[in-house]
């Protein structure tokens, strides 16, 4: 199961005719916010493929393209957050946005916030238990969790909440955007518990049945 995620930045390589054969295999896209929505809906036009995402702390108010469309969501994806779907066999679920740093900004979040949020999830989780005998496969998020990834500034700072989410789900993979890479010895795949956690930014692609240890470097 190929797994093209993408957060933060338009890549100008993925975002290209040639996208098909950079990705031939791809099966499930993922967005983890802050990008317009004019390059996920190429993303899906161009590979065939539909998308989930959840929006970043940028993604306020609508979008428009140069030929003048307004972009409320993305046309062929579905917005995840605090929801969880059924993608070729596997539970994905969502939580959007970061840590509060503005008052009332849309995407933004406090702990307690954010503990609500994930409140919304639960009926849905524990149905999944039931069902399928796990709660979640990939929990897909625009910030980190605290301390793994995450920097000092409180725009950047990672939710606490998550750490307990993944004590309690243990979903395979959490993957999130919101922490901009620039050295290649960054670490952007940590394991805490059964989860793999990979920051995309500004994209990340892999097979979900073999788990990545080490960067594959977005060129």
């Amino acid at each position: 199961m190929k797994i093209l995620a993408v957060s933060d930045k338009v890549v100008e390589s993925v975002y290209n005719s040639n996208v098909c054969q950079k990705f031939p295999d791809v099966d499930i896209l993922i967005g983890c916010g802050d990008l317009p929505f004019y390059y996920l809906e190429f993303l899906v036009s161009a590979l065939d493929k539909r998308l989930v995402y959840v929006r970043g702390n940028h993604d306020t108010g609508p979008q428009y393209t140069l030929e003048g469309r307004v972009l409320e969501q993305v046309d062929g994806g579905t917005d995840i957050h605090a929801r969880c779907v059924w993608r070729h066999d596997l539970l994905i679920a969502g939580l959007e946005g970061s840590m509060r740093y503005r008052p009332h900004a849309p995407f933004m979040y406090t702990e307690g916030e954010m503990r609500y949020q994930i409140a919304r999830l639960l009926p849905r989780l524990l149905r999944n238990k039931v069902r399928y005998g796990r709660y979640l496969d990939i929990l897909v998020t625009h910030s980190p969790p605290f301390g793994i990834h995450d920097r000092t500034d409180r725009p950047h700072t990672g939710f606490k909440i998550f750490l307990k989410f993944l004590d309690w789900f243990r979903p395979k993979y959490m993957l999130h955007g919101h922490i901009h890479v620039y050295r290649r010895d960054e670490q952007v795949i940590s394991q805490y518990l059964d989860t793999t956690i990979i920051n995309v930014y500004p994209y990340f692609y892999f097979d979900f049945d073999q788990p990545p240890t080490q960067r594959i470097p977005a060129v």
